[in-house]
């Protein structure tokens, strides 16, 4: 996308419904998906009002409109209930402005499409959880965001990434890159083919039980990292889910299963040191308990029992899509050295063998916490 320059911000500014006139715009975040900017607004009065201007990635979302129209509803109905029992729906969820002509988003003469949401203060955001403390507040937090969300209708929200935690449409992706071969790679990475090929026959664990009707389609996050939870800067408490792109229709285990694939590896997921990479039963235990906390008056005994797969799963999904990439010539994750996707693939090929070893242990570890938030005594 083509860069930009505050002229070229305030430019679009003018197409939302701000309160008060653009004073400043600086570049926000680290994200690598969609340009951020801090836009603060003055009005007559002196007061000053923040608001997080993007412009969204269409090579990712190719329908930005139904994107946006998903977010609306969704923290629409998420501020309800919030309101409802007396929170701050202005903290403790987005809350988009609309542009001026009453549409979610606005589509500039290039064909760049944008969104604003009022900024919220006082909060910070971590790429990894300093205790497992903090991951249970997070745990807890895209718990609540669930529950909120629990009478919302998912079949009413567009699918804006289709497929996108089908994992067996993901190991078809997967073969197609072994066997086309693009970069001329497959031979070197034989063991690594294996070791993705070695889970196959369980990738269809999740999707068969949608289809057959043993679990719910929810609304889901699809994307749980640790820095997709604002945390109270004073408290240190989570605040808000942020960044839902992705929010659609899916399934409780996807949440929580990639959640556990990013703040329960004692690794960070680009460690090409795969000594490194196991599951953390502290991190594990501590979302189990922030979640289930949560969520377990309405979460089924179907879906408790898929949670473990959905941290192995999720996480190999992630491992056969760098390899994938890498196959394919690294076209879509973006690298910083030439063997970047092939270390990120074999941290996550390491991390799902570990989970495969502890999978009875952290099974127990579910059945355990749900007891223990349940107030049932062993």
């Amino acid at each position: 996308m083509q860069e930009l320059h505050t002229g070229d911000v305030f430019a679009v500014c003018s197409a939302f419904a701000l309160h008060g006139t653009p004073v400043s715009a600086e570049p926000f975040g680290n994200g690598h998906i969609n340009d951020t900017f801090r836009v603060r607004t003055q009005d007559a009065d002196g007061q000053a009002t923040e608001y997080i201007l993007q412009r969204i990635n269409t090579s990712i979302f190719r329908d930005p409109l139904a994107v946006m129209r998903n977010i609306r509803a969704v923290t629409e109905h998420v501020a309800q209930r919030i309101r409802a029992r007396g929170g701050d729906a202005l903290r403790q969820t987005l809350t988009v402005v609309s542009a001026r002509d009453g549409a979610p988003c606005h589509f500039d003469p290039d064909g760049g499409c944008w969104r604003a949401d009022l900024m919220i203060t006082d909060s910070v955001s971590h790429d990894t959880a300093d205790s497992p403390e903090m991951f249970e507040s997070a745990a807890r937090t895209f718990g609540e965001f669930f529950m909120d969300l629990d009478d919302f209708p998912a079949d009413q929200l567009a699918e804006t990434i289709p497929l996108f935690h089908n994992t067996p449409n993901r190991l078809r992706q997967f073969e197609e890159a072994v066997a086309r071969d693009a970069a001329g790679r497959a031979q070197g990475v034989q063991r690594e083919i294996a070791d993705v090929r070695a889970f196959a026959g369980e990738t269809g664990y999740l999707t068969d039980r949608l289809v057959d009707g043993r679990l719910p389609l929810r609304v889901t996050h699809n994307d749980t990292k640790l820095n997709n939870i604002l945390f109270d800067s004073r408290t240190n408490e989570g605040l808000c889910v942020i960044d839902l792109d992705t929010v659609m229709p899916g399934l409780t285990a996807y949440d929580f299963g990639d959640a556990i694939r990013v703040g329960g590896n004692t690794a960070d997921e680009g460690d090409p040191d795969i000594s490194h990479v196991s599951i953390s039963i502290p991190n594990f235990t501590a979302f189990a308990r922030g979640f289930l906390s949560a969520v377990h008056g309405v979460i089924t005994d179907e879906e408790t029992a898929s949670l473990v797969m959905g941290a192995k799963l999720m996480t190999w999904e992630c491992a056969s899509r760098f390899l994938a990439d890498y196959l394919n010539g690294d076209v879509y994750f973006k690298i910083h050295y030439p063997t970047q996707n092939l270390d990120r693939a074999r941290n996550q090929i390491a991390l799902v063998q570990d989970i495969d070893r502890h999978q009875a242990q952290l099974e127990a570890i579910i059945e355990s916490v749900l007891r223990e938030v349940r107030g049932e005594k062993d």
